[in-house]
């Protein structure tokens, strides 16, 4: 495929803008699942088939089927009687009007296609309660669960190209054209991993023209990351400079994903200097870089900015992954009897006690793990497609079938959404950090004083007494806003707890601007999480205000912004975003 013009990314970049607005919800949807997250690790290194397999859950399911036999019974027969009233048209059944799968006409008017319809919502809303009424176990129930989804959502009337009326429609006003091209587009998905329908075009965005261009300069390469300084926008700086430390698995420009629509952006407009590593993307030279190696590469780049912007403190932002090995930096710090060095910490989507910690935990298993790191070790690495693909499975209505009917059904390219198109850049992790992950998320390590160790220290997150501020998304399916609140108990400091309306992505990419965005606080943070949000209030707006008025305060005092980026000792490499981020 051609590589677009200048003036046809800039379009894209304008038509994604406009698509952010119209259509929020529905990348949101897409975003808020398709990050990796550690705790699926070791369903990436497996076979594709082996996740829907459900193992001793399904042994433990029968069981269940066969000692409580009644519940079945009343639903076989709250479903025979349901398909009866189907068949005379008497059904009420309807779907959620939120359900895009359902809204072409064709489906309520079409007394075959109602019928249909309403036979597919019976027969899942029964298979689903009967998963429910066996009281299973809480792993057990999650993983039968998420078979049981997957199935139902498969089985759409949706995905059947005789059966979706919108579908019917195209192969007549283009005479079959959009399954020749869809074809074509299934063909080319399928071809190389990630095996899943692509969300987004290739060619659709270009790092450095339409994504990561807030202004700024590499001041710092070194075999394992790049240190980005951005240029000061305001005549005034805070003193203590922001270090943002990205997820080791994704690209970091999800904080600096496009105009209007960047972290960074927002907070070097509002008096900040904001540094951010730009992780390089490893291969099986890179076999051995585990946690203690991206830990030192931390301190590394702490000591950088401190040198540069001549301060003793730093503060830091940890996301997801990231925000994993910036704590157990902070409580190496705090072991050494450095933690002065750091003034805030600040902590998005991430989850630091694994326990309950949602679907994904609930698929882990001790075995999964070890054949897993068992593969990334003989690979010397993890494919961060083989990533993409596990999470797209966790949500299938979405990530799978949405764009299973758009792209090969219909024959649309997919819209052009500067997240996904972030979310589709992946990023190999090293077999050493795979197993260093592996081993925090089997033992809950971190929730436990010296439960870990790091640079050779053992870590105990209670020794943090730094300030923290931890925000995360109310609709975020892989770190479960109360598996990131429990943070708040582990810390020894005082938090900030902070709720978004969003998912796991659209948390981070929360400009102003939009009339959608909402966040909860509370003054105390209790034991529970949901004693939390009992106590907690509504603020219309985005997070992002909030996060750079508490920042400020811990900031330090503003003085001049410097003459130029990077110092004597650490002169610009090159511009931002820099050369490893272009890395594949």
């Amino acid at each position: 495929m051609s590589h677009p013009s200048g003036s046809a990314k800039s379009a894209a970049a304008a038509q994604s803008r406009i698509h952010a607005v119209d259509d929020t919800d529905a990348a949101e949807r897409a975003a808020a699942v398709s990050t990796p997250l550690d705790l699926l690790l070791a369903d990436a290194a497996s076979s594709p088939v082996r996740r829907f397999l459900p193992g001793m859950s399904g042994v433990r399911f029968a069981g269940a089927l066969v000692r409580r036999p009644a519940p079945v019974v009343r639903r076989t027969v709250g479903l025979t009687r349901e398909l009866g009233q189907v068949l005379v048209g008497r059904s009420e059944r309807a779907p959620d009007p939120k359900d895009r799968r359902f809204t072409d006409d064709g489906w309520s008017k079409n007394p075959f296609l109602r019928r249909t319809l309403q036979a597919y919502l019976a027969a899942g809303a029964a298979v689903r309660g009967v998963v429910e009424d066996t009281r299973l176990g809480w792993g057990d129930g999650q993983r039968i669960g998420f078979i049981v989804d997957n199935l139902v959502e498969a089985s759409s009337p949706s995905n059947n190209p005789f059966l979706n009326p919108k579908v019917l429609k195209r192969v007549v006003d283009t005479g079959g054209g959009n399954l020749v091209e869809g074809t074509r587009r299934l063909v080319r998905d399928f071809a190389t991993a990630p095996r899943v329908p692509s969300m987004v075009e290739p060619d659709a965005f270009e790092v450095g023209a339409d994504l990561a261009v807030t202004p700024g300069a590499v001041v710092l390469r070194t075999d394992v990351f790049e240190l980005i300084q951005y240029t000061p926008q305001t005549p005034q700086v805070r003193s203590v400079p922001l270090l943002i430390v990205p997820p080791t698995i994704n690209k970091y420009y999800v904080i600096d994903l496009a105009p209007d629509r960047s972290l960074v952006e927002h907070l070097v407009a509002q008096g900040q200097q904001v540094y951010c590593i730009s992780w390089r993307n490893p291969d099986k030279r890179h076999a051995s870089w585990g946690l203690d190696t991206y830990a030192q590469a931390i301190l590394e780049a702490m000591t950088v900015a401190q040198d540069i912007s001549r301060q003793e403190q730093v503060s830091l932002l940890g996301i997801c992954s990231g925000g994993m090995i910036a704590s157990m930096v902070l409580a190496h710090l705090a072991a050494t009897g450095d933690l002065g060095r750091v003034a805030a910490f600040s902590l998005a989507v991430t989850v630091l006690d694994q326990e309950q910690a949602g679907l994904p935990s609930a698929l882990l298993s001790h075995k999964a793990a070890a054949a897993s790191t068992r593969a990334s070790a003989e690979k010397g690495y993890l494919d961060g497609r083989a990533l993409a693909e596990v999470f797209a499975w966790l949500r299938p209505n979405d990530l799978i079938w949405n764009y299973w009917v758009n792209n090969y059904l219909l024959g649309h390219a997919p819209k052009a959404f500067d997240i996904l198109y972030w979310n589709a850049d992946s990023v190999r992790m090293t077999a050493a950090m795979h197993r260093d992950f592996m081993e925090l998320a089997i033992h809950n390590s971190l929730t436990e004083a010296g439960g870990a160790t790091l640079l050779g220290t053992e870590i105990d997150l209670g020794k943090i007494d730094t300030d923290t501020y931890v925000v995360a998304g109310i609709a975020d399916h892989l770190c479960a806003w109360e598996s990131c609140y429990r943070t708040t108990q582990l810390f020894g400091g005082e938090s900030r707890f902070v709720l978004s309306t969003s998912g796991h992505i659209a948390a981070m990419v929360n400009p102003p601007g939009n009339p959608k965005a909402s966040f909860q606080t509370a003054p105390h943070h209790p034991p529970e999480a949901q004693d939390w949000l009992a106590s907690a209030s509504k603020t219309s707006g985005t997070w992002w205000d909030d996060y750079a008025a508490w920042l400020g305060e811990r900031s330090g005092p503003e003085r001049g912004k410097p003459r130029r980026l990077g110092s004597a000792r650490h002169e610009p490499v090159c511009d931002a975003p820099g050369t490893y981020v272009h890395d594949r």
